[in-house]
């Protein structure tokens, strides 16, 4: 059973606003990378859009500048040693999925980047080309084009991983340590 519902766009940006870590994939010429990455943000509201450092050496980089698209898929307290493994190996050396135990590709077909089975969230990105900040800083821009969230710990505009431990999404520190989130407090009305 798949707990994988779409979320609107105007409510996207959510997904990522708790600074959860991201599993950064795309494709292109038939190959298909995934690398993690703790640095991102959401940028804007609508059209939703999202930031992601990039290092230069990494091969999900130049399959992004290939083809244009990318994918940020949120994972969870349950994939933590994948995620690092994710992170301590290159898609220059190895074919990621072919390698990592864990590792598989969702069939989503309104993504034009592959999406990280196994994840809380999914976002599906449209490059925006900013050529000075790229290689200045490392830093990529994206449209927010499609959105996912797992029903279990994500609806009605919020993440609610009470019950759901494993579900819980990772925060990266340092050498592979994470840190989860945890009791949500309310603070008002304000949407």
């Amino acid at each position: 059973m798949t707990y994988r519902r779409p979320v609107p766009l105007d409510r996207a940006t959510r997904l990522l606003n708790h600074g959860p870590t991201v599993l950064v994939s795309a494709a292109h010429g038939g190959r298909s990378n995934v690398m993690a990455a703790a640095w991102n943000m959401a940028l804007d509201f609508m059209p939703p859009k999202a930031a992601v450092v990039i290092d230069k050496a990494t091969f999900t980089r130049g399959l992004i500048e290939s083809s244009g698209y990318f994918a940020l898929s949120v994972p969870c307290s349950a994939q933590a040693a994948l995620t690092t493994a994710i992170g301590g190996v290159s898609g220059k050396d190895v074919d990621k999925a072919a390698t990592l135990a864990g590792l598989a590709w969702i069939d989503e077909p309104e993504s034009p980047a592959p999406l990280v089975e196994g994840c809380v969230a999914w976002l599906a990105c449209r490059l925006l080309p900013e050529p000075h900040i790229q290689q200045t800083y490392d830093l990529f821009l994206g449209e927010i084009v499609g959105a996912w969230a797992d029903e279990r710990v994500y609806s009605a505009g919020r993440w609610h991983f009470e019950g759901h431990d494993a579900l819980r999404t990772l925060h990266h520190v340092a050498g592979g340590h994470y840190l989860l989130p945890g009791d949500s407090v309310e603070g008002g009305a304000a949407d």
